[in-house]
């Protein structure tokens, strides 16, 4: 798989991961984001040792979008505080199956992660073990189909919960397009054998039939893209935006138009 690198210097390296394809090794055995940094600072590398290749914040496996990676242990303790400290911007672009109540507003609700099923669930601010979440969103636009309402919305993730957007999106009645886990739309292996989500207004839906949510190659992806990061470099100070058009079914469906 061929590295589509955003942005390199001596410090760090910023890559696209593609929908479907893990941050890191998983029991797929797929190649990893991790793996394929690695071979690539390898490949261009006069030295014959393993390079240091760390990952500062992973992507679950069905998002595409930015992924930030440090070249030395320093580095990435010093964007990891960042990232800690909020420190470090990240905006998201969603395809959600639903309406949202406002053209702009904040989420901030409660999550609980069960560790036995890997999912995330909004509870009430007491239950134990319960953490806050919080993220801004803004609708972009709109799309009617035969299925239901589509909303594309930019995402500002406040704080970062596991699977913080799709848990909270879903618990607010906008659930991720194909989202398996947590949009009941797209749950479960599907059955309807070539059914689409129909056409309105000149408006085409996302596919939802067999290989739904899914790119070629068999990838699973899912109307969700880390599209934006913004930080000051922990080296040089330089002020680094990283900025990427969302790809995936979802995107491609709606026909987005480049900004």
């Amino acid at each position: 798989m061929k590295l589509d690198i955003l942005y390199e210097d001596e410090y760090l390296l910023a890559c696209i991961k593609p929908g479907g394809v893990p941050s890191q090794g998983d029991k797929s055995n797929d190649l990893d984001m991790v793996s394929n940094v690695t071979n690539y600072l390898f490949d261009n590398s006069d030295s014959d040792e393993e390079p240091y290749a760390a990952l500062i914040h992973r992507l679950d496996k069905p998002v595409g979008g930015i992924l930030l990676f440090a070249k030395d242990r320093e580095t990435a303790a010093k964007l990891s505080d960042m990232l800690a400290d909020g420190k470090i911007t990240k905006y998201y672009q969603a395809v959600l199956t639903g309406e949202l109540p406002e053209e702009s507003g904040v989420f901030t609700d409660y999550i609980v992660t069960d560790s036995k099923t890997g999912t995330s669930k909004v509870v009430p601010k007491d239950t134990k073990g319960a953490k806050r979440a919080e993220l801004s969103y803004e609708l972009l636009d709109e799309f009617d189909t035969d299925n239901g309402p589509l909303s594309y919305v930019l995402i500002e993730l406040i704080t970062g919960r596991h699977h913080q957007i799709r848990c909270q999106m879903a618990a607010h009645n906008a659930a991720i397009w194909g989202d398996m886990r947590y949009n009941p739309l797209f749950a479960g292996k599907n059955k309807n054998g070539g059914k689409t989500a129909g056409k309105k207004d000149g408006h085409k839906g996302p596919e939802r039939n067999g290989g739904r949510g899914k790119k070629a190659g068999g990838k699973q992806d899912i109307g969700l893209y880390f599209s934006r990061m913004e930080f000051d470099h922990p080296v040089t100070g330089e002020h680094i935006v990283l900025k990427s058009e969302p790809s995936g079914t979802a995107f491609e469906a709606i026909e987005l138009d480049e900004e």
